[in-house]
């Protein structure tokens, strides 16, 4: 993770917490893919969306090589979101488990 010379830890964790907050009060899909549109580069973005990808590829089970195939992810990136997937912090995880509350009760 990049680090800034004159941001202490504590500043750092406030503007992770700030954006984290600014997420979390979008509203619709659109208002979420419309900031992220303007937060980041076309790079970043995709780079975001392929990993959310490989989420749903590891929960079918599918083999690393199939993903890639499938996404052109990386070997590399796939393992990483499988580590995270398994014994991250658990957002992955949380996302999934609230999207199929939605789904059920929608």
């Amino acid at each position: 993770m990049k680090t800034h010379q004159n941001v202490t830890p504590r500043q750092e964790l406030l503007a992770e917490r700030s954006l984290a907050t600014a997420l979390a009060a979008l509203r619709t899909p659109e208002e979420c893919r419309a900031f992220l549109r303007d937060l980041c580069t076309p790079a970043e973005l995709q780079a975001m969306a392929d990993r959310w990808a490989v989420v749903e590829c590891l929960r079918r089970g599918l083999p690393y090589r199939e993903i890639h195939r499938l996404t052109g992810v990386s070997v590399t990136t796939i393992g990483r979101v499988a580590r995270f997937l398994a014994a991250g912090n658990g957002g992955y995880a949380t996302a999934v488990r609230h999207l199929e509350e939605s789904r059920e009760n929608g």
